[in-house]
């Protein structure tokens, strides 16, 4: 019961920011502060004269968005997980912080975008320890979370940084082939260096399809972008192919070929 509360009170605040948004001429400060912290009203902007305001996708904030999203998933998973590596609350913060943030960082130091984003801009940082924060103190509400509902947050997370990595790539002009590797990277580089922390065999080498899920929507990022397509659009089906891919290879148990097995 107190799962469905937490859940139903977070679809409530979000209906409650978004009908603010459609005030945004009138309250253009108040909406500043709203983009601040609730990246979700960034994906639109009120145009219109005499009065009549409309709301209208916003794709300059759209990287922004997804990559607070998939912050916030992967830093509760990261924080699950030190929960039952039997972590204090340090160790939780350290390995939401990898998880959310690791495999951005790792890509943005490659493709020469330095200092890495999310070290320049606090709120990645704050949206982590928030994420790691709720794990902790509410850790026996967490634990009521279905299984199945994490595997979908999981990914949720994947997908969402897999294209945000490779619009990420395609906006410093790296090569469309090496993007979709920074988009692979930036998807599961965070759940592979929390492996490591917890001397586990990282997740992507053993799980089924979950990196190549993460390429896939990668992949279909840059053929949208070659062949002109809106980017919003674009956006929105790399993240779906991603998740389509892995929640089925999750339901029918595809794996990827073993070494050494035939």
């Amino acid at each position: 019961m107190l799962v469905w509360i937490a859940w139903i009170s977070l679809g409530i605040a979000s209906v409650c920011v978004v009908v603010i948004a459609l005030d945004e001429a009138r309250h253009p400060q108040a909406m500043g502060v709203i983009n601040a912290v609730w990246p979700i009203t960034a994906l639109y902007r009120a145009e219109g004269k005499d009065g009549m305001k409309a709301l209208k996708p916003n794709s300059t904030h759209l990287l922004l968005a997804v990559d607070f999203a998939g912050t916030l998933v992967f830093a509760v998973e990261g924080a699950m997980a030190a929960a039952k590596g039997h972590l204090d609350l340090l160790g939780a913060m350290v390995l939401a912080f990898a998880t959310a943030l690791g495999g951005g960082i790792i890509r943005d130091v490659l493709i020469g975008a330095v200092p890495p984003n999310s070290i320049r801009d606090w709120r990645y940082a704050a949206i982590a320890f928030a994420g790691a924060g709720a794990v902790f103190f509410f850790y026996a509400l967490v634990q009521e979370i279905p299984q199945s509902l994490m595997l979908v947050l999981d990914a949720a997370g994947l997908s969402l940084f897999a294209v945000a990595g490779v619009e990420k790539a395609l906006e410093f002009e790296i090569h469309p082939f090496i993007a979709i590797l920074m988009g692979g990277i930036t998807g599961v580089g965070g759940g592979t260096v929390r492996d490591v922390m917890l001397a586990e065999v990282p997740t992507v080498l053993r799980a089924d399809v979950y990196a190549t899920a993460a390429l896939a929507g990668a992949a279909v990022v840059v053929i949208g972008r070659s062949l002109k397509l809106p980017k919003t659009a674009v956006a929105v089906a790399g993240i779906a192919v991603c998740f389509l891919l892995r929640m089925v290879s999750v339901w029918r148990h595809w794996n990827l070929p073993v070494l050494g097995m035939h």
